[in-house]
C-alpha cells in the first residue's frame, strides 16, 4: 500500500538562514516508531488509527475525489488534512469545514469521498506527529529541494526548521509498507503523481500474487 500526503506549504529562504533551527518534536516521546503507530482524529472527532491503513495506498490531500474514484478499488486510500498555518487560509472550525466545502469552496455541492481528518498544525512545536514523522523521513520535496516561503511574515510558527512544509498543497506518498516514498512540492501537479501511485499499487499487487506461491 502506498500513501500520498498532500498538503500545502510555502517557505521563504531569504529570512530563514538566520532563524533555522534543528529542533524537532521527539517522536520517541510519543511512542511513534512507524507510520502505523500514528493516530489522529477525523473531522467529526472520532479516533483514526493509521494502523488501519496497512496494505493500502494512501493519498493525503485536500480535494482528490477523482483519484479516489479511480484507484480506491485497487488499494488507494485518501486522507484530507486541513491546516491553517499558511496565510490563515483555513479559518473554519472543524464543524464548519464540510459545509464550507459543500457551499463555498469549491462549492456546487462538493462532498469529499475520502476521509477528512481534523485541522492540525504541520510545522513548529505544535505540529501533529504525522507531519513530524513525514518531515523527518522526507526532509525535502523531490522536485524542489529548497521550497521556502516568498515572504517571512507568513512564518507564524516556532521553531523554524529546514524541513518545514512551505505552503498548502505539498504532498507525501507512502508505500504499502508504511515507508514514506516521496515528497512533492506545492507546485507539483497532483495529477502527475499518478505514475508513482500506479508503481506502488503494482508493487503491492505483485507482492500479493507472490504470497500465493
Amino acid at each position: 500500500t502506498s500513501l500520498v500526503v498532500h498538503c500545502s506549504w510555502s517557505f521563504l529562504i531569504l529570512f530563514c538562514i538566520r532563524y533555522l533551527s534543528d529542533n524537532r518534536v521527539s517522536l520517541n516521546m510519543a511512542g511513534i516508531k512507524s507510520f502505523y503507530d500514528i493516530t489522529a482524529k477525523t473531522i467529526t472527532g472520532e479516533e483514526f488509527k493509521f494502523s488501519s491503513l496497512q496494505g493500502k495506498v494512501v493519498l493525503i490531500e485536500n480535494v482528490m475525489n477523482e483519484l479516489h474514484e479511480r484507484f480506491s478499488d485497487t488499494g488507494l486510500v485518501i486522507l484530507g488534512v486541513p491546516c491553517n498555518q499558511f496565510g490563515y487560509q483555513e479559518n473554519c472550525t472543524n464543524e464548519e469545514i464540510l459545509p464550507s466545502l459543500k457551499y463555498v469552496r469549491p462549492g456546487n455541492g462538493f462532498e469529499p469521498k475520502f476521509q477528512l481528518l481534523e485541522k492540525v498544525d504541520v510545522n513548529g512545536k505544535t505540529a501533529h506527529p504525522l507531519f513530524v514523522f513525514l518531515k523527518e523521513k522526507l526532509p525535502f520535496p523531490s522536485d524542489e529541494p529548497m521550497p521556502f516561503m516568498n515572504d517571512p511574515k507568513f512564518i507564524v510558527w516556532s521553531p523554524v526548521c529546514r524541513n518545514d512544509i512551505a505552503w498548502n498543497f505539498e504532498k507525501f506518498l507512502i508505500g504499502s509498507d508504511g515507508v514514506p516514498f516521496k515528497r512533492y512540492s506545492r507546485r507539483y501537479l497532483t495529477s502527475n503523481i499518478e505514475g508513482d501511485i500506479k508503481k506502488l499499487l503494482n508493487f503491492l499487487l505483485n507482492r500479493q500474487v507472490m504470497s500465493y506461491f
